[in-house]
């Protein structure tokens, strides 16, 4: 048993079930995630919640299952981008600075993330059961990391606005 493999099932574990709880928790209450997400400057908030709540669930089972692990590493950096750059940046870096919390957080979950591409999703994985580990590691995951960016980024440019009546003047 390699201490590796086991180190990143265990870091696939606890993210995919962090991200799960997340979209678990959006999904509960999808009227008020949406009316939380519009507050925040999101446009198309209620589609925005539906797509949040679905694409955090999907990629945590496939976080937790190790299955094409660099696309669900695509997902959660590009989630965490989106919350950082819309809500967590203002209040700081740490997460009980303000009601609204710090970034130390979702930057937290993005950087393992990543590290879970570089590395590749271990031996304990159905990537690596159907053959496909070795291949999503390295420079793909690098990829996979600088895609969830481009992807967030494309979210922020295309559904968000800082609101106008954000009393937050730290930017």
């Amino acid at each position: 048993m390699d201490q590796v493999d086991v180190a990143v099932l265990v870091i696939r574990l606890w993210v995919g079930f962090v991200m799960i709880a997340h979209g678990v928790n959006h999904g509960r209450s999808l009227d008020g995630t949406a009316s939380w997400f519009a507050s925040k400057g999101f446009k198309s908030a209620p589609m925005n919640a539906r797509l949040s709540a679905a694409s955090e669930i999907l990629v945590g089972l496939a976080l937790i299952a190790g299955l094409l692990t660099t696309l669900a590493v695509v997902g959660v950096v590009a989630t965490m981008f989106v919350a950082f750059w819309a809500i967590h940046r203002f209040a700081g870096f740490f997460n009980f600075h303000r009601p609204d919390e710090g970034y130390e957080y979702v930057v937290t979950l993005a950087v393992v993330s990543a590290a879970i591409a570089l590395i590749g999703p271990g031996q304990y994985s159905l990537d690596s059961l159907f053959g496909i580990a070795d291949d999503l590691n390295g420079w793909v995951g690098a990829a996979a990391v600088a895609a969830g960016l481009a992807v967030g980024a494309g979210q922020i440019a295309v559904f968000w606005r800082k609101p106008v009546n954000d009393n937050d003047e730290s930017e």
